[in-house]
């Protein structure tokens, strides 16, 4: 069974810095791209960051370009969202994703991703 769990996530003050992590099983994690998304309420889910299967390419929404960072260890099936000089505006709920499609892209859009965790809460305020 294809499991996305995600964890790191808490309550931190603007200007702060925060490490996500998720942990994937039950397909081949080295198959997929893999993605960020972070849902705030009351909004639709945003794009985060996304990653290729070697780790080589990354991409980034423009609310958080310079700020954040995507990694992946394989040998490990996980994959990290490194965030720094957080603002408010980051408080979300944030999920990773995976993307199986055989191709280069990196896809931008929720319904581009096939597998999904059930989301990590990250607040910043002071």
């Amino acid at each position: 069974q294809v499991q996305l769990v995600e964890s790191g996530g808490g309550l931190v003050q603007p200007g702060g810095s925060l490490r996500l992590s998720c942990a994937a099983s039950g397909y081949t994690f080295s198959s997929s791209a893999m993605g960020w998304f972070r849902q705030a309420p009351g909004k639709e889910r945003e794009f985060v960051a996304a990653i290729s299967r070697s780790g080589g390419r990354t991409r980034y929404g423009d609310s958080v370009k310079g700020r954040f960072t995507i990694s992946r260890d394989n040998a490990k099936n996980t994959v990290y969202l490194q965030m720094n000089s957080l603002k408010p505006e980051d408080t979300a709920v944030y999920y990773c994703a995976a993307d199986i499609r055989s191709d280069p892209l990196l896809r931008t859009r929720r319904y581009e991703y096939e597998y999904w965790g059930q989301g990590t809460q990250v607040t910043v305020s002071s």
